[in-house]
C-alpha cells in the first residue's frame, strides 16, 4: 500500500510533517515514523541537517528546508508535501529554540525574545494552520497534529522567560485546535519531554542552573524513548487521541521539589 492509498486514520501509517526534523528530537521521530512504514516530508533550516536524517532511515522520504517562522516557507512546505503525496495524516510540530540561556530578565534583547516567540509559538501556528486547511480540505477528511511542548509548559527553568512564555502559550494553541478540529476530524495533542538526550540537552549531565541557585547535574533519558511515544500517539484512530502526555527523564528535577 503507497502513501497515496492510506489515510493513515486507523492506526496504519500515512503521510507525516516533521519540522525541525534536522537533529534532536525531530530526527528521532523521523527515523521512528519511517521504521513504521510512515511517507514523512522533512522540514528544517539546514538542507544537509536534513539529508543526514533521510540518509541514515531510509523509506520514502520529501526534504524541504523551512524556516517556519516565515509564512511564505510554510505554505512552500505544505504545498510541496500535497503536491508529492496527495493528502496529509500527520504534523508534529516540532520546531523550536530555546534562545539565549541564562540572560537575566532585565536584559534579554527584545531581538531575543521575538526570535524565540517567532519560532516556537508563530512558526507553531502557521504550520498547524496550514496543516488544518489540508486535513479539512482532503477526502478522507481529518488528521493529527501533535505539537511538542516542554516541561517548560509545566514549570520554568531559572532565567527561561522567552521559551517558557511560548511554551506555555503553545498549551494553549494546543487546547484551541484541538478544540475547533472536532467536527472535521482533526486530532491534536500535545508531548511535553524533559531531558531526552540530544545536542541541546548535553549540558544536563554537566550541570545546569537549579531554581534554589545551585548548579546541579540532571539525569537525561534515551530520545528513542520520546520518538516511540510520538509514533504511539500518531498512530491511534482518530477516534482516541491523547490530548497531553508528558515524558521525561525519571530522576529530573521536576516532581515535587527535587
Amino acid at each position: 500500500m503507497n502513501a497515496k492509498e492510506t489515510d493513515g486514520r486507523d492506526g496504519r501509517a500515512g503521510v507525516a510533517v516533521v519540522t525541525g526534523a534536522g537533529s534532536g528530537i525531530g530526527r528521532a521521530v523521523t527515523r521512528e515514523l519511517l521504521r513504521g512504514g510512515w511517507s514523512v516530508v522533512l522540514a528544517g533550516r539546514r538542507a544537509e541537517a536534513l539529508e543526514e536524517t533521510a540518509r541514515a532511515a531510509g523509506g520514502e522520504t520529501l526534504l524541504v528546508p523551512t524556516d517556519v517562522s516565515r509564512p511564505g516557507d510554510v505554505e512552500a512546505l505544505f504545498t510541496a508535501a500535497a503536491d508529492r503525496f496527495g493528502r496529509l495524516d500527520l504534523l508534529f510540530n516540532n520546531a523550536g529554540t530555546s534562545g539565549p540561556g541564562g540572560v537575566p530578565v532585565e536584559e534579554l534583547p527584545y531581538e531575543a525574545w521575538r526570535h524565540v516567540v517567532d519560532t516556537n509559538l508563530n512558526g507553531a501556528f502557521l504550520c498547524a494552520q496550514a496543516a488544518y486547511r489540508q486535513m479539512k480540505g482532503q477526502t478522507p477528511q481529518g488528521g493529527r497534529i501533535i505539537n511538542n511542548g516542554s516541561v517548560s509548559a509545566h514549570v520554568p527553568r531559572p532565567r527561561s522567560v522567552a521559551y517558557t512564555a511560548t511554551k506555555h502559550a503553545l498549551t494553549g494553541l494546543t487546547k484551541s485546535l484541538a478544540l475547533d478540529g472536532r467536527p472535521y476530524r482533526i486530532a491534536v495533542g500535545q508531548i511535553d519531554i524533559g531531558n531526552a538526550a540530544t545536542e541541546m540537552t548535553e549540558r544536563m549531565q554537566a550541570g545546569v542552573p537549579q531554581a534554589n541557585g545551585e548548579i546541579a547535574p540532571e539525569p537525561v533519558m534515551d530520545v528513542a524513548d520520546v520518538a516511540r511515544t510520538v509514533r504511539h500517539m500518531a498512530e491511534l484512530p482518530l477516534e482516541a487521541n491523547v490530548q497531553f502526555a508528558t515524558v521525561l527523564a525519571t530522576g529530573m528535577p521536576y516532581v515535587g521539589r527535587g
